[in-house]
């Protein structure tokens, strides 16, 4: 029996069991929540890895997207990323490959990778009809949903589907009068799709069979946002919040077919709306858990886009969200490289942090309480290993002059506040 199905009917599976210990949570109340689809666990029955939980009541999860691209399909270096990236803490991996044997590229991403994997089957029909002499334009329902049932069978955990552009929506978009139109590489093949053949998309019309695939395999699906805003004059218009009403009524149809679902939003979002954005989410999918990309809160920030990721994530974070896609530095600019994707990384697990500790999350704080100590006892060893990046704090600390262990930092050498609190406090 599927995960949904058996927590319907109240029964506490072993991996309910391990996902509710990893999360501090009571099995039975995560239970409820995969039931009711405020909480989904994306772990696919082939693998064999830890299953993940994402919603409401769980530590805010972080992804970390890799993929080669035309550019540059080098499936060693995007594995090293993927090394990196979950050494640092990314708790899911995205391969957004392009370019290359996509096939294999996601085997040997799937042997190796300790987390969740999830995938964006349209790139793969687009180089499906490439290699039948054909435009992805006539690809097939079809052909469409053979491509979607291989990385099911292959493995992957999660699958990004733009489900919700419809001709309706179509529409809806062309009159918009966008300044940076759909900046999603999915969501425009399907519009594309939708313009050329005059006919509505096999991935809505045909949903349910969608979710029988799904169901198989105990697949989530994530539920693309086509039209996510790409500028901060795009948040929020009515083309992202008609495609969040169509998502809203795809999440209670996959519901009822027991399938884990979640959905994906925005994007460039100005600070003072990341948190309406996602309380929009939580009302039109009935409490679905939220996946953001960012959001990013200015558009001024190329180069620096993990800061400016790293905010609106946190916002966001405590405002309800409950996984935050990485954005890294090289965002906007070129293929991330292998520091890019830690940089991104550590930015989006302090702003998920964050976020837990700003909303209560059990267990949270102890984690700050467990570094502050280690910093008033000058005890550098313990303190560096618990930083959310204690490479760069230990290259850091290795940088300054040998002093002995408890020696303070070199901002207040004989100065330091810490030591003379203490003798404040003791005398």
């Amino acid at each position: 029996m599927i995960r949904v199905a058996s927590a319907k009917k109240g029964i506490v599976t072993q991996e309910m069991r391990k996902a509710a210990a990893s999360e501090n949570m009571a099995a039975k109340a995560l239970c409820r929540a995969l039931a009711d689809g405020s909480v989904v666990i994306a772990r696919n029955t082939r693998r064999r890895i830890s299953p993940l939980a994402i919603g409401a009541g769980t530590r805010i999860k972080i992804n970390a997207n890799i993929g080669t691209s035309s550019a540059k399909a080098d499936i060693k270096e995007e594995l090293q990323k993927m090394r990196v990236a979950v050494k640092y803490g990314a708790d899911a991996i995205m391969d957004l490959s392009t370019s290359g044997d996509l096939t294999e590229i996601r085997a040997a991403i799937l042997r190796e990778c300790p987390v969740a994997v999830g995938t964006v089957p349209l790139y793969e029909m687009a180089l499906v009809a490439q290699s039948k002499k054909k435009s992805v334009l006539k690809i097939s329902a079809n052909e469409m949903f053979d491509v979607i049932e291989r990385h099911c069978e292959q493995g992957v955990d999660f699958l990004t589907l733009h489900c919700g552009v419809t001709m309706h929506s179509v529409e809806r978009f062309k009159r918009a009068g966008r300044l940076a139109g759909s900046v999603s590489r999915g969501g425009t093949i399907i519009m594309e799709w939708i313009h050329h053949n005059k006919k509505e998309n096999p991935l809505y019309a045909e949903f349910d069979r969608l979710c029988e695939i799904c169901a198989r395999y105990d697949v989530c699906i994530s539920l693309g946002d086509a039209f996510r805003p790409g500028a901060l004059a795009d948040a929020t218009d009515r083309v992202q919040v008609q495609e969040l009403v169509t998502l809203g009524e795809l999440v209670r149809q996959a519901r009822e077919k027991n399938v884990g679902v979640f959905v994906e939003g925005p994007g460039h979002v100005p600070l003072n709306q990341v948190a309406s954005n996602v309380q929009i989410e939580k009302t039109l999918c009935n409490n679905a858990p939220f996946y953001v990309l960012g959001p990013l809160v200015t558009d001024v920030s190329p180069g620096y886009d993990h800061i400016s990721a790293a905010i609106g994530g946190a916002v966001a974070g405590m405002a309800g969200a409950d996984f935050l896609c990485y954005v890294t530095p090289a965002e906007h600019l070129r293929l991330p490289s292998v520091e890019d994707v830690r940089e991104g990384v550590v930015a989006s697990r302090i702003a998920g942090h964050a976020a837990d500790v700003a909303r209560g999350l059990p267990g949270a704080e102890q984690w700050d309480l467990a570094v502050s100590r280690a910093k008033i006892d000058l005890n550098w060893n313990k303190f560096m290993s618990l930083c959310v990046d204690p490479d760069k704090a230990r290259a850091y600390r290795a940088s300054l002059p040998p002093r002995g262990d408890e020696s303070p930092c070199s901002i207040c050498g004989e100065f330091c506040a810490i030591k003379r609190s203490k003798q404040v406090r003791s005398s």
